[in-house]
């Protein structure tokens, strides 16, 4: 079930928007903590953001720009303005539409279905963690203007943990995986790799990122 996050303050227009994607099989989710949106959008990791231009704090176009700084979440932007400024703003700072109220709710969720479609081959190639960009196809991770490339083993190890995040993932269960990939390394070499990988993360702001478990493995944080 893809998850919606909706950033809306009037509550009228939340509740409306709530109960229309429910009905269209959505998971929704609500946050009324404006001043600590961007953090939570990076934590719940939705597959598509309903984003007001009018929210306290800052407004949605601020938000959005910081997003895309991190992130490539599909957002819509969704007002009560109808002027071509907050469209070319909107579409500049990295919407994916643009739609105004009063909307139409069959062609929003039209358009919510083409955005998700679009999507999913370029999220197919991207991740986020915390802070962090992850571009697989050009073995790239980005925080904010900075980058560093990983090799291919590194860029392997990474997402096994990244598929597993949270649980331990075996010394074994790594070395298969790189077998699997034509990258045959010994115990050594995958120490070292991992030594390696953390210490890229750590230079991107990401410290304790990978935490080893004595005798059994590591876990991705």
């Amino acid at each position: 079930m893809k998850k919606i996050l909706i950033i809306e303050d009037d509550e009228s227009v939340r509740s409306e928007l709530k109960t229309l994607l429910s009905n269209a099989g959505y998971q929704v989710i609500l946050s009324e903590d404006y001043q600590n949106m961007l953090d939570f959008i990076i934590k719940t990791k939705p597959d598509l953001v309903l984003l007001d231009i009018n929210i306290p704090y800052m407004n949605g176009e601020v938000l959005l720009k910081n997003l895309r700084r991190v992130s490539n979440i599909p957002v819509i932007m969704v007002t009560s303005k109808n002027t071509e400024i907050d469209e070319v703003l909107s579409m500049s700072y990295g919407a994916d539409d643009y739609i105004t109220k009063p909307y139409n709710p069959t062609i929003l969720l039209l358009r919510i279905g083409a955005v998700l479609k679009r999507s999913e081959k370029v999220l197919a190639d991207f991740l986020s963690y915390h802070d962090l960009v992850i571009d697989i196809k050009k073995g790239i991770v980005k925080n904010g203007e900075e980058e560093i490339i990983l090799t291919k083993n590194e860029m392997i190890i990474f997402l096994y943990l990244y598929e597993r995040m949270g649980s331990i993932v075996l010394r074994d269960e790594l070395m298969t995986e790189l077998w699997n990939n034509d990258e045959y390394i010994n115990d050594n070499a995958l120490t070292v790799n991992i030594s390696r990988l953390r210490s890229k993360l750590r230079e991107l702001g990401i410290d304790e990122a990978i935490l080893t478990r004595k005798g059994q493995g590591y876990i991705l944080v």
